[in-house]
Order: C-alpha cells, then sequence, then structure tokens
C-alpha cells in the first residue's frame, strides 16, 4: 500500500495542484492513500524547518511531499515537491494534471479561508476543553480572600468557563499562599479545575489568559521617599513585563489594580513589555465609581444602582477628578417620574432639591473625593468587586449605554498627552473596549484634566 503525505502553506497554488491529483489517486486506486497538511503562511517557514530537520531532508518550497514506507514502520522517503509528485503519479499510474494557473490560484484561496475556519474551530473546542488560566500577583494580600470566589463562582468569565487559579508571591507568603489553596480547594467550586501557589518568578504566568496585579508597595514596606516607592514598582514591573512576553499566551489580558500607583503599574508593564498589546492592559478604577454611587445615594435616598455614568478622571490611586457632568439617575424619587429607561441629569436634581449653584457642584466633588479616599483604605470587598466587574464586562460586555472608567495608554482623546496611562471614560464590547470620545467636556473639567495630566507625567519622570 502506498501512503503519500502532502504538506503545503495553505494559499499555495503548487499546493492545491498536487492535493486534486492526489485526491483523485485516492479516489480511483484502492492501495493508495493520502494524508493532507496545511499550514498558515505565518507559520509555514518554521514548519518545513522543522520537519526537514527532524527527517535530515532538504526542501525550502511549498508543498513538501514524502511517502510513508508502512512496511518499514512508518519511515517517511522524500519524493520532493510538486514537480517531483507528478512525476511520481506519471511514471507509476500514467496519470498527472492538466490543471490551469487560474484554477489552482481559486483553490488555494478556498484552502486558506477553510484552513482559517478550522483553526477558529478548533480553538473553541480548545477554549471548551482547556481552562481560563488566571494568575494573580501579590496573591497573599488580604483582597484576594473576597476576589478568588467572585472569579470562580462563574459570574465573572460565565457558567461554562472553567479556570485554573495560579498564586504568586515571594517565598516569605509562601504558608499563606498554602493556605489559601487549601480553604479555596474545600469550597469546591465547580468551574474551578485548580488552584496553586508559585514562588519561582522564572516560571510565572505560564500560558496565562488573564494576569492580575496586585501589588502593593506601600503596604509591604518601612516609609520612604515618594521617589523610592516609584523606583521599586518600575522595577517589579520590569521583571514582570518580559516575564508575560516570554511565558503568557499572546492575547493575554492585564489589570493592574489595588490601592498604589496602578496607573504607573499599567505604565511600566505596557513600557517594559513592547510586543504586549496596550489595549489589553489597563487599571481598575471602579472602587471609585462605586463608591461614589453608593454616597450619592444615600445623599438622594435612592438605589445606588440607578446612578449611572460617574466617570473618574486622571491618576486613579493619586490625583483624579471625579466628575458628575455626565451621571444620570434612574428611578429616582423626585417631582418627575417615567418609565424604567426614563433618567434625570444628577446636577438638575441636586439643584432642584438643594437650591443650589455651581459652587455646590465643586464642593460636592471634593467632599466626595475626601470621603471616598479615606474609605478605601482597609476596604476589601469593594476592590475585589471592582477586579471581578471589570473582567466581567472586558468579556463579556458593559451595560448597553453606560460608562465605565478605566485606566489606559492615551492616544490623545480629550486633549490628554499620548502615551500615558491615564483613567478615562469607556463602554466595553466584543471582548474589548472603546473611549466614549463623544462626551462633551466644560471648561472645569477641560481645566483638571489639564492638571491631572501634569501630575500623571511627573510620576513617570520620577521613574527615569
Amino acid at each position: 500500500m502506498a501512503k503519500l503525505v502532502l504538506a503545503g502553506r495553505a494559499n499555495c497554488p503548487h499546493y492545491a495542484k498536487a492535493e486534486l491529483l492526489a485526491d483523485y489517486l485516492q479516489a480511483n486506486l484502492p492501495d493508495f492513500r493520502v494524508h493532507k497538511i496545511t499550514q498558515h503562511p505565518d507559520r509555514w517557514e518554521q514548519w518545513l524547518r522543522d520537519i526537514c530537520e527532524m527527517n535530515g531532508w532538504e526542501h525550502r518550497r511549498s508543498p513538501i511531499i514524502w511517502r510513508e514506507l508502512l512496511d518499514r514502520g512508518g519511515k517517511g522517503l522524500l519524493l520532493g515537491g510538486v514537480n517531483d509528485f507528478l512525476e511520481y503519479a506519471q511514471h507509476y499510474y500514467g496519470i498527472t494534471s492538466t490543471m490551469l494557473s487560474e484554477e489552482m490560484l481559486d483553490i488555494a484561496e478556498e484552502n486558506l479561508q477553510a484552513h482559517v475556519e478550522t483553526e477558529k474551530e478548533e480553538e473553541e473546542i480548545r477554549n471548551l476543553t482547556n481552562p481560563l488560566q488566571i494568575w494573580i500577583t501579590s496573591a497573599s494580600a488580604p483582597i484576594c480572600y473576597q476576589l478568588i470566589p467572585l472569579l470562580a463562582n462563574g459570574g465573572v468569565f460565565g457558567m461554562t468557563t472553567e479556570i485554573s487559579i495560579h498564586l504568586l508571591d515571594t517565598d516569605e507568603f509562601k504558608n499563606v499562599l498554602c493556605g489559601i489553596v487549601m480553604e479555596v480547594e474545600d469550597m469546591a467550586f465547580p468551574l474551578l479545575r485548580g488552584i496553586s501557589e508559585h514562588t519561582e518568578i522564572d516560571k510565572a504566568f505560564l500560558q496565562a489568559d488573564v494576569i492580575i496585579v496586585l501589588d502593593d508597595i506601600l503596604l509591604k514596606r518601612e516609609v520612604q521617599s515618594l521617589e523610592n516607592y516609584i523606583r521599586e514598582v518600575s522595577e517589579i514591573c520590569h521583571v514582570y513585563a518580559p516575564l508575560i512576553e516570554k511565558n503568557a499566551k499572546k492575547g493575554v489580558r492585564v489589570i493592574s489594580a489595588g490601592k498604589t500607583f496602578v496607573n504607573l503599574k499599567a505604565m511600566m508593564i505596557i513600557t517594559y513589555g513592547p510586543s504586549i498589546n496596550p489595549e489589553n492592559v489597563i487599571a481598575v478604577a471602579t472602587s471609585w465609581e462605586t463608591a461614589a454611587k453608593a454616597m450619592l445615594a444615600r445623599k438622594l435616598n435612592m438605589n445606588a444602582a440607578g446612578v449611572k455614568d460617574v466617570i473618574v478622571w486622571g491618576n486613579i490611586t493619586g490625583c483624579n477628578y471625579i466628575d458628575l457632568s455626565h451621571t444620570k439617575l434612574y428611578k429616582c424619587d423626585s417631582a418627575v417620574w417615567g418609565p424604567a429607561n426614563f433618567s434625570r441629569p444628577l446636577m438638575n436634581l441636586i439643584y432642584d432639591r438643594y437650591c443650589t449653584n455651581l459652587f455646590f457642584k465643586v464642593k460636592l466633588n471634593n467632599f466626595l473625593k475626601f470621603v471616598i479616599r479615606e474609605k478605601m483604605f482597609g476596604v476589601r470587598m469593594l476592590s475585589a468587586h471592582a477586579v471581578a466587574t471589570v473582567l466581567r464586562y472586558w468579556f463579556h460586555g458593559s451595560p448597553p449605554g453606560e460608562i465605565v472608567s478605566v485606566g489606559i495608554l492615551s492616544e490623545g482623546q480629550f486633549c490628554i498627552p499620548e502615551g500615558i496611562v491615564f483613567s478615562m471614560p469607556v463602554r466595553f464590547q466584543n471582548g474589548g473596549w472603546e473611549v466614549v470620545t463623544e462626551l462633551e467636556i466644560n471648561e472645569t473639567t477641560q481645566e483638571a484634566l489639564e492638571r491631572l495630566s501634569h501630575d500623571v507625567i511627573q510620576v513617570m519622570i520620577s521613574c527615569i
């Protein structure tokens, strides 16, 4: 029995010609078998080098054809390229190909489309069988106790998506990590394929789909100057970023969270990891959003879920600006009522209720920042909820029409300087995000953005 292996670049017209001849031989000769292998054009050269090196062959073009001698344990005998195969078919079977060049090109294009579709289907099947790999840095932080159940219960990644969680920290906290692992295993989450602790930095982020960076320098060090803290953050990211490039999956999503330097951590990972897609690195500002919404709801005696579109601008854990000028209220007890989708601008309602002026707006914003900043430290559930919420939006989309604030790499939107990580309004959809650039920015907010941009730039300069 003759068994041939026909391999080639998916869009190669010569492969298409050899493929049709091989199919004809297999259909008409009882003892002829062919096994076909196609490779994407981007991966063909490397694949060809590997297969030739493994078998000791010399061949540089598509396709490559060899005969597997079944009576010799499957040992391969190289035939060569398309011309060699045509001569082989003519010599042994008296059959050749008369395919025209136009036909070859059409079939080559169809082959490439079929190859791409097959790869997508295989990727979907792998996603159903392979769990998402979630890595958490500085995992001894108390936030992990609240975060892990949120990640594992199906509410973030979906009720059919299994996950594996990897906890990363230094040897100093190995016992803490082991304790977390044992406690989580005892909870027996149906969607949690596994959880493990890691203290060897060289093996960090292996096959990571999601990386949650929780490192908080201020919580683990003695009091130092601000410049020293910033330098330490930079040094940590200088270690993380190359490891992410080396070990993580190409489309890995990185979330910078915690209580300190979240913008800076995201910026340094982008800077030290040039092959990491900047759109896949964001900083979490949701804690400020939700705390502001809750405070406004208490002030207005309404449900916090009805407060929408609070915007956090700037350096999330540094100098920021909580913008209420676009905030809307739903199901608020006021003189005007409407259906469930009816909303009223917050500032209009505040004016109605408190008979105040523009000065009160500024006072309210400053008061919000003061109270929220005092509450943020020591709060674990809020931080964990913020990370889980942003991840859920990133994978499944944010609520239609709502604004979410995250720190992203600026491309000059709202006159913010390019190349800095700055918190601004976005919407999540189709597995990605886009900046809500259609917002009208008033003079007060624009002045605030200029001051905040200067602050973020000064922090970056401190890293140099």
